[in-house]
């Protein structure tokens, strides 16, 4: 039987080079929510040092819960639609450009805005991209 630790630390590599992030760039936080594991998958950014939902999960445990997230990024771009949001940081000149996968737009806005006051990011544009 494998070690529980070693079997979640394979999952998470194995999202990351799915994802192409390096370790940095991707958090995993997980979090107990009505007697369940929630994760919510996080990207870091390095160009505008800013922090966005990539996709929640919930699960019995840890170890379901990275698995279902796994699933989900194996096929996630023939799920959801591709936006491109233009937005700027409240105190910052510089206009940024972020990309979001989502259902839908008010999805999409929801990855940019979690975890932080929308009042500290002005967002000039959404864009819903061609299907490529």
């Amino acid at each position: 039987m494998e070690d529980t630790r070693v079997e979640l630390a394979r999952l998470q590599r194995e999202i990351e080079s799915l994802l192409n992030l390096r370790e940095a760039e991707l958090l995993f936080e997980f979090r107990e929510v009505d007697q369940q594991v929630r994760l919510d998958l996080v990207t870091v950014s390095p160009r505008h040092r800013q922090s966005f939902l990539f996709r929640t999960e919930n699960g019995r445990d840890r170890r379901e819960t990275l698995q279902r997230m796994l699933e989900y990024v194996q096929t996630y771009r023939d799920r959801d639609s591709s936006f491109t949001i233009q937005w700027r940081a409240l105190g910052e000149p510089e206009l940024n450009t972020s990309y979001f996968r989502a259902k839908h737009v008010y999805e999409a806005l929801d990855k940019l805005y979690f975890g932080r006051d929308m009042h500290t990011i002005t967002v000039y544009s959404v864009v819903l991209n061609p299907i490529a």
